[in-house]
């Protein structure tokens, strides 16, 4: 493969990653906290929809990604109703969150298919998107992506450096202990279920103001499945995550440019290679023992505390 087609490739695997990487991100915070959210997708695709709705009426793109960003936080605010409120079933909660948020991102946004509304645009780093190489493959992105180089050493530092991180951790962990402690691993089960909405909110907003740029029903694709299972093959460790979103970027961006060159593999083939890949990955993981891992208390209702 001749480098005049495999930076491209590289390039838009960067970009094919970035939302996949902000929803995995989402879904490790919450996780880590012990609250398990399966309606991922369902949050992307509300993201998506008040991105692009508020950059449509707004002109303003960073206003159009923070307020795909709060979408994902009421959300995550129904999920962790459900879950730390009514102590309602996780894996049902998230599963009806991801119906809830897809149809109505499609109920809602069919007035808006075809617009197109203002976006992200490339910006080249001054120096370093001259490197060769690595200059047109990381450096040469809209400004969403250089976010998000930085979202995942910031979120790893905050789970093993700092006190509110560690506590949110021990919420997911052994919630008795921290609350015989005197924690309230209730409230930090909530800022582990609102900050993961709200990244994952932010993925959705990739997609429609620097992805696409434009609005169309069942935008996310899967996406916010395929950030579910890249939890687990990432370890829950955030470091991980980019690597794993990365490597389905790459697939995504690979299927594309197949079926743009004209191949005559049947393009049903070439769509499902990243759900064969999902379903690898979570093989791999469960033999790699990524069961370890998990946040022992994941998925495991608490008493709120009097």
């Amino acid at each position: 493969m001749t480098p005049d087609i495999l930076i491209p490739l590289l390039a838009a695997t960067v970009q094919s990653g970035t939302p996949i990487l902000f929803a995995t991100l989402g879904a490790i915070f919450c996780e880590k906290s012990g609250v398990l959210n399966l309606g991922v997708e369902g949050i992307m695709a509300v993201g998506a929809l008040a991105g692009f709705a508020v950059s449509y009426a707004t002109g303003s793109i960073w206003l159009g990604f923070l307020a795909g960003g709060f979408a994902g936080v009421l959300m995550g605010g129904i999920h962790g109703l459900v879950c730390l409120g009514f102590l309602g079933n996780q894996v049902v909660s998230g599963l009806a969150l991801t119906i809830l948020g897809v149809g109505l991102a499609n109920y809602l946004g069919t007035p808006l298919i075809g617009l197109n509304a203002p976006g992200f645009v490339p910006l080249d780093v001054p120096l370093l998107a001259r490197v060769p190489f690595v200059g047109p493959v990381f450096f040469q992105h809209d400004a969403l992506v250089y976010i998000s180089y930085g979202i995942p050493v910031g979120m790893w530092y905050f789970f093993r450096n700092t006190r509110a991180g560690l506590r949110l951790r021990s919420a997911g962990e052994n919630p008795d202990a921290a609350q015989a402690a005197g924690i309230n691993s209730v409230n930090y089960r909530w800022m582990g279920v609102l900050s993961g909405g709200f990244f994952m909110g932010l993925g959705g907003a990739y997609l429609s103001l620097a992805y696409t740029h434009m609005w169309a029903n069942h935008l996310t694709s899967g996406r916010g499945w395929i950030a579910v299972a890249l939890v687990i093959f990432a370890f829950w460790n955030p470091l991980r995550a980019v690597a794993g979103a990365y490597l389905f970027g790459g697939v995504m961006a690979f299927q594309f440019r197949l079926q743009a060159s004209g191949t005559h593999i049947p393009s049903s083939f070439l769509l499902m290679l990243p759900y064969v890949l999902t379903l690898s990955v979570l093989v791999f993981s469960s033999w790699k023992g990524g069961s370890s891992a998990t946040p022992q208390a994941l998925g495991v209702n608490i008493e709120p505390a009097d």
